[in-house]
């Protein structure tokens, strides 16, 4: 049977999945992984099975480069959630900072949840993109050779070798002026500088 304008075909002659019908199953956007198990179940069926079709070398590349991607996200916020998320089995490591939590907790009573929901969040991600990948027989993603950037000396963090370096973040803390000012409107006036809640987190 002739493949169709939107199939690919690899060098074995064997039918691949469409990289424009693989994009549009997956939903991607930018480097977000939005849930997708449940559309990369559906283009399976489609497909008649989740061993049928293969990935090509670009879709392979692509997943490849989005899991290193979540990868590198997932130790920053791993980091971030060591220090002030909610300790559990769910995302292990650390032991929490009790001042560093409460600080956080000043300027969002929920902060520790959202922390530690977004940690388990993008280890999920890679973990399904690598998975995927590995049920169609594609490389998967490890960058543990790289975790060589030395952790946060804070009690409470874990001492191993990091991939990004939560200790030297610019963070711009405006956003808790911005909505606070009686005397300007983030909206009406976009050039004014408001000032930041924590200088010292706004240089570097």
């Amino acid at each position: 049977m002739i493949p169709s304008a939107d199939e690919d075909v690899d060098s074995r002659g064997r039918r691949a999945v469409g990289r424009r019908s693989f994009l549009k199953g997956l939903g991607m956007a930018g480097a977000t992984l939005l849930p997708a198990s449940a559309l990369l179940t559906t283009k399976a069926n489609a497909m008649g099975g989740a061993k049928s079709g293969t990935l090509t070398k670009g879709d392979a590349a692509i997943l490849r480069f989005l899991a290193a991607a979540e990868i590198l996200e997932a130790d920053l916020w791993q980091q971030y959630n060591e220090l002030g998320g909610i300790q559990d089995s769910e995302v292990p490591g650390g032991t929490g900072n009790a001042a560093y939590t409460a600080a956080l907790a000043v300027l969002d009573a929920d902060m520790a949840q959202y922390i530690h929901d977004n940690t388990e969040d993008e280890i999920s991600h890679f973990t399904f993109i690598n998975a995927y990948l590995a049920s169609k027989g594609a490389d998967t993603v490890n960058l543990d050779s790289f975790r060589t950037l030395p952790s946060s000396k804070a009690t409470g963090a874990q001492q191993i070798g990091r991939l990004t370096n939560l200790m030297q973040l610019t963070v711009d803390t405006s956003y808790w002026t911005r909505y606070r000012s009686r005397a300007n409107n983030p909206d009406l006036d976009p050039g004014f500088q408001f000032p930041q809640a924590i200088p010292s987190l706004f240089n570097g």
